[in-house]
């Protein structure tokens, strides 16, 4: 029997935004004399808000409090209310993420969608929540190709590699749509910092921005123009091209960019390059061999964001003392003692520990790394997530060694990196319900 979890996804992007609702089943795989193993079977979308131009104060203000009046007519028109929410997603994507107060919004917007929602932005979780949402790691588990997806939307273009259904890689270019705008008589508005001095004359800049997105998929040498408009929040543009197969992988298109490849748009239709842009990849390098639109294009990061964003810690956990949910605990990583409590003495408020673990631990391994641990928190709450299966013996030992009052969490079956964070939603039978996320918002 599944359980079910509410989920929502909002997506405040460079050009638009969009809400979506969607339901997770939560279901037992494992045997009835097994250990529990806990999945996410289906993911089933409820509602989908219309797509809205993303409101502005001026060239540099994200409006959120026309924002915040979206999500309020959103969640009336889907008739939910924010105590009906379980999990999801609240991301500002692209240019609007370097907006000067996109992070204030990701605040109000986090508190006001739910008590377990991830605020985050940045072109490494983008990457892979539009390749999930648009269909292509699916896409790639199923037929065995090496699938790269380009998220092109309206300042950004996210990147990610898929092989046999896994994300092996992450880029971002500074390659969109609302790059340029022009008013409705065809004069221009608005110039991105990205392309001042760089070319005058509106073709040719189009001519650009798709080599740079044909140098990215390995279809063309890269140059210094490819180096212009590479982002090194992921990876580095040399690690990306290393990164890259050497037979052309299937090209996989999402983003309101995406819209406009086989679709013909009037030049002017959204007051900026987006059709043009969408025509000449049309007639780049980029099609010429296997490509496909992504099964969502538009909605492609929002879907992505409601249904991909959550998933299960193992089965075998430990907990006490813990009030559910646990949200926005920063991560460190520690593989000795010293690091340990270096780390953890560096944070200001909590966090949680991340650890490779030990795989088929002996009960003497146990109690060792459960007394490290015990001394480098000190006087904190204990937080540790582990890669390795053991979470459930070194929390019972972790908690012998502290105060009974003391709040002691551990999970595993999760990987984290250095720099993310996490939330922890309250059980789903033996297992918790966890978003790892990054609050990087682009300088």
């Amino acid at each position: 029997m599944s359980e079910r979890l509410r989920s929502v996804g909002l997506d405040v992007g460079t050009t638009t935004t969009q809400l979506v609702v969607s339901e997770l089943a939560i279901e037992n795989q494992a045997g009835a004399f097994a250990v529990p193993q806990m999945a996410i079977t289906e993911r089933r979308i409820l509602y989908r808000s219309p797509v809205y131009f993303t409101p502005l104060v001026g060239q540099n203000l994200v409006d959120g409090g026309a924002i915040r009046e979206i999500v309020e007519k959103e969640y009336a028109a889907a008739g939910i209310k924010r105590e009906d929410l379980d999990t999801g997603a609240v991301i500002i994507t692209g240019e609007t993420s370097r907006k000067e107060n996109a992070r204030a919004v990701l605040e109000n917007l986090s508190e006001f969608a739910g008590d377990f929602v991830v605020a985050t932005a940045g072109p490494d979780l983008e990457s892979i929540l539009a390749a999930k949402g648009a269909g292509a790691v699916e896409y790639s588990e199923k037929t065995g190709k090496t699938v790269l997806h380009m998220d092109i939307g309206g300042g950004t273009s996210n990147l990610a590699l898929i092989e046999n259904g896994k994300i092996t890689a992450t880029g971002c270019l500074n390659v969109g749509g609302r790059l340029l705008k022009f008013d409705e008589n065809g004069e221009t508005v608005y110039v991105s910092p990205v392309l001042k001095g760089f070319a005058e004359h509106t073709q040719e800049i189009v001519e650009k921005l798709v080599q740079a997105l044909e140098m990215a998929a390995g279809l063309r040498p890269p140059d210094k123009l490819f180096r212009h408009f590479w982002t090194e929040e992921c990876l580095g543009s040399a690690d990306w091209l290393k990164a890259l197969p050497k037979e052309a992988p299937v090209i996989s298109f999402s983003g309101g960019v995406a819209n406009c490849i086989e679709k013909e748009q009037e030049a002017l239709a959204f007051g900026d390059i987006g059709p043009a842009l969408g025509k000449a990849i049309r007639k780049s390098r980029l099609c010429r061999g296997q490509y496909r639109l992504g099964d969502q294009t538009i909605r492609a990061t929002v879907i992505g964001a409601g249904c991909h964003s959550a998933q299960l810690s193992g089965s075998t956990v430990f907990y006490r003392n813990i009030e559910f949910p646990l949200k926005n605990l920063p991560v460190v990583r520690a593989s000795t003692p010293a690091q340990m409590q270096k780390r953890l003495q560096e944070q200001d408020g909590d966090a949680v520990l991340a650890l490779e673990g030990i795989s088929s631990p002996s009960y003497r391994q146990v109690v060792e790394l459960a007394e490290q641990i015990a001394k480098a928190a000190g006087n904190r709450p204990v937080y540790i997530a582990l890669e390795q299966d053991m979470a459930k013996a070194l929390g019972q030992a972790i908690a012998l060694l502290l105060p009974k009052e003391r709040p002691c969490l551990c999970i595993d079956s999760v990987a984290l990196e250095e720099g993310s964070f996490l939330d922890v939603a309250a059980p789903v039978g033996p297992a918790l319900p966890v978003v790892i996320k990054t609050l990087i918002l682009g300088g």
